[in-house]
C-alpha cells in the first residue's frame, strides 16, 4: 500500500515563481525522453567510479496535480531536482539546443519573436497531426534525456527527485530507472479548476487534455508514496517535511547497503 499524505492547495496557486510554468499539453511528452534512450543511462544511473547511487524517487501527477509545489518544497528541503519540463522549456529557448533541429523540421514559422519556440503554434500542430507529433518526439526527447542524465549526476542532494509529467503512460521504461514512485493525487475538478487559472484554456480543452494522461485511477495503483493534493497550503509544507523524512530514511537505508 502507497505512503500516503494529505497536502497541497485546492486554489492551485504553486509557489514556485521561478520555474517556467509546464504547457498544458505537456509539449515535448517529455515523460516519454527514456523510451527513445539507452536505458543503461537512465537519469539518475551512476557512472563507473562514481559514489554510490542515491535514492531516485519518481515524482509525477496528473497535469494540474501540484507537482511543481511538492518538487519545489523537496528542493528547499535539500533534495536534488530534475524536472524534465524545466528541461523541456531551456532546450527550446532562445538558443536551446533544440532550436535547429525544430527549425529544420518545422520551419521557421514555429519560432516566436524572440527566437524560442512557439508552444502553442507548436502544440496545435502535434495535436492536428500524429506525424508531426512524432517527430517533435524523436527530436526532444534524446535531448531531454541526456540533460536528465547530466543534471541527476552533478546535482547535489540526499536523494534526486526526477519530475516526470508522464510517468505512468511510460511505465516499462521507468519503473527500473526509480526507486520509488510518487503521485501528486487531486480530483479532476480541481485540476481542470487550477488549468483554467493559470493557463486561460476553457475546461472543454483541459477535459480533452486529461483524456490523453493516464487516469488517477492508473496512477494510485502503482504509486508507493501519494500525496493527496485537496488540502491547504500549510498542510502542503508539513505533509511534504514528512515524506522528506521518510526519503531520508530510505536514501541512509540505500546507501548503507550498498556494497563497498
Amino acid at each position: 500500500m502507497p505512503w500516503s499524505i494529505t497536502c497541497c492547495p485546492a486554489s492551485g496557486h504553486e509557489p514556485v515563481p521561478d520555474r517556467p510554468e509546464a504547457d498544458a499539453t505537456s509539449l515535448a511528452e517529455v515523460s516519454r525522453s527514456v523510451a527513445v534512450h539507452d536505458m543503461s543511462r537512465t537519469p539518475g544511473a551512476e557512472e563507473p567510479g562514481a559514489p554510490a547511487p542515491r535514492l531516485r524517487i519518481g515524482l509525477t501527477g496528473g497535469i494540474g496535480s501540484g507537482k511543481s509545489a511538492v518538487a519545489a518544497i523537496l528542493g528547499t528541503l535539500g533534495a536534488a531536482i530534475v524536472d524534465a519540463d524545466v528541461i523541456a522549456h531551456r532546450l527550446t529557448a532562445p538558443g536551446g539546443a533544440a532550436m535547429p533541429s525544430l527549425v529544420d523540421a518545422f520551419g521557421p514559422e514555429v519560432l516566436d519573436a524572440n527566437g524560442a519556440l512557439d508552444r502553442a503554434a507548436m502544440r496545435a500542430r502535434a495535436f492536428a497531426d500524429p506525424l508531426v507529433r512524432r517527430r517533435l518526439e524523436a527530436i526532444l526527447h534524446p535531448l531531454i534525456a541526456a540533460a536528465m542524465h547530466e543534471d541527476a549526476a552533478r546535482s547535489p542532494g540526499a536523494y534526486v527527485v526526477l519530475v516526470v509529467p508522464l510517468l505512468v503512460e511510460n511505465l516499462p521504461r521507468w519503473r527500473d530507472a526509480v526507486d520509488r514512485i510518487c503521485v501528486v493525487d487531486c480530483t479532476e475538478d480541481v485540476q481542470i479548476e487550477r488549468v483554467r487559472a493559470r493557463s486561460g484554456l476553457d475546461a472543454d480543452a483541459v477535459r480533452a487534455i486529461l483524456a490523453v494522461q493516464a487516469s488517477r485511477t492508473q496512477r494510485l495503483a502503482v504509486a508507493d508514496d501519494r500525496i493527496d493534493n485537496d488540502g491547504d497550503l500549510p498542510a502542503l509544507r508539513a505533509q511534504v517535511e514528512a515524506l522528506h523524512r521518510r526519503y531520508l530514511e530510505l536514501a541512509d537505508r540505500k546507501l548503507s547497503s550498498t556494497p563497498g
